[in-house]
């Protein structure tokens, strides 16, 4: 049996997040230009929500920048109380577009 591919956003996207208090951030741009109607179909704020299972507690809003070819992304409590109320180790923003970039086209 062949080896297969499985096309992840990682093949068409890049991705910026941050943190600000309990909230995170999450940009993913498109890398190719074509791409951002695909990126725009598929990323929505239930589908990144859904990703993010168990570290997200609260709302995603998502923000089209079509003139960017990113679709921006803040996420409510999804930070443990944010950077210094949390024990947890820098599971922060920085590492959340990491993360999206896993999810299957």
């Amino acid at each position: 049996m062949g080896a297969t591919s499985r096309r992840t956003l990682r093949d068409i996207a890049l991705a910026r997040s941050g943190d600000k208090g309990n909230r995170a951030t999450l940009s993913v741009i498109a890398l190719n230009p074509a791409d951002y109607p695909e990126l725009e179909r598929l990323l929505t704020a239930e589908r990144v929500r859904a990703h993010f299972a168990g570290v997200v507690q609260g709302a995603v809003q998502r923000y089209t920048l079509p003139h960017l070819g990113a679709v921006h992304f803040v996420m409510f409590d999804a930070l443990g109380g944010g950077v210094t109320r949390s024990l947890a180790l820098d599971a922060h923003g920085k590492t959340l577009s990491a993360a999206v970039l896993d999810l299957p086209l």
